[in-house]
């Protein structure tokens, strides 16, 4: 946070773009109370501070789960911390430059002549962070549901069979990150959760050990082998 205040005007302005690029021609942010900008930078400064330190975040809660794994899985802590990473920046990215200014966008045209769009600051804030927040933690599924598969916690098949269930929780996920009833605004936030949980049993599949079937495979072979010998066996007799 100390390192973020030191470029409160670059960061501030990078926040607020998408919502000044769908505001009308003559309207602008606005504040009404004295401290509303002040909150607005401290909370720029903890989200920015939040990213900045996902490294080694995620580092901690992996040494929070670590003495619970065994030795052989505990060498998955560097590409965890790595892979966690890359979905915290990848669902900020999301959340900032498509996810943030469609909705904005959205709410705009509905500008009347009578009526003039002109946002409180602290509002506009407030759904750029309960967006961002959310699309973070949601970039997170299909990593998890990796190394989940790969401690054998999940499996593939079992994220399939939940799929409606998975569903449900999706769209009342949605609905309260998006601050209107509307249904397309809780489609535009539910269509990527989904897509994300479908990469997620496809990691799902690819992390589970393979070893197991193999071996089953394997007996299955053998037994079959040995049935077909002794059948020969018996007839040569």
């Amino acid at each position: 946070m100390a390192i973020a205040f030191g470029f409160m005007g670059q960061l501030a302005a990078f926040v607020l773009a998408p919502t000044r690029r769908a505001l009308p021609p003559g309207s602008e942010l606005i504040f009404t109370r004295p401290s509303e900008t002040f909150a607005v930078a401290l909370d720029i400064a903890l989200i920015a501070g939040l990213v900045m330190s996902a490294p080694v975040i995620m580092y901690q809660v992996w040494l929070f789960v670590a003495p619970a794994l065994y030795a052989n899985e505990k060498k998955f802590a560097i590409p965890f911390v790595a892979l966690t990473t890359l979905g915290t920046v990848a669902g900020a990215a999301f959340a900032h430059y498509v996810l943030f200014p469609a909705m904005i966008s959205f709410f705009a045209m509905f500008t009347f002549a009578e009526i003039k769009f002109m946002p409180r600051v602290e509002e506009v804030f407030t759904l750029y962070v309960r967006l961002l927040m959310g699309m973070i933690l949601v970039f997170q599924i299909p990593t998890l549901a990796f190394f989940f598969a790969k401690m054998r916690l999940v499996t593939a098949r079992f994220l399939w069979i939940k799929i409606k269930y998975a569903l449900l929780i999706i769209f009342v996920t949605a609905a309260i990150l998006t601050p209107s009833p509307d249904p397309w605004n809780q489609v535009l936030v539910a269509a990527p959760m989904f897509g994300l949980y479908l990469i997620g049993i496809v990691a799902a599949w690819l992390g589970q050990p393979k070893h197991r079937s193999n071996q089953a495979g394997l007996r299955l072979v053998f037994t079959a082998a040995v049935i077909d010998q002794a059948l020969r066996q018996q007839r040569h007799q």
